[in-house]
């Protein structure tokens, strides 16, 4: 069985499940932010306090990593489908994936800096 070391699943089925996973995970965490937003007067206080919350702050650890390998996967299938050149698809997925671990790695120290 041949592996390539892009992907972040084990095959196209593991990587289309993962995706679809990690999209389930970001609407239900999209959903979860609108209602409290939707049924609450926001204001700084009330939004620190929601994301102190030990609940709030796990859902957001939950959707931080559906993000990085939603985003892990997509910039893969991405570019191999559009960049046919070898070396400028490797910059390019090494950059994009380095962005998507700082962006991960600053919503951590964020959301438990809090």
């Amino acid at each position: 069985m041949v592996k390539v070391a892009g992907t972040f699943g084990r095959s196209g089925v593991h990587d289309y499940i993962l995706l679809r996973a990690s999209a389930l995970v970001l609407l239900a965490y999209v959903l979860y932010l609108v209602g409290f937003i939707a049924f609450n007067d926001i204001n700084y206080y009330m939004w620190r306090n929601f994301f102190t919350l030990l609940s709030t702050q796990v859902f957001s650890m939950f959707a931080l990593m559906s993000l990085l390998v939603h985003a892990w996967i997509g910039i893969w299938q991405i570019l191999t489908d559009y960049i046919k050149g070898t070396r400028l698809r490797g910059t390019l997925q090494f950059l994009l994936t380095c962005v998507a671990f700082i962006y991960v790695f600053s919503g951590v120290v964020i959301l438990w800096s809090i």
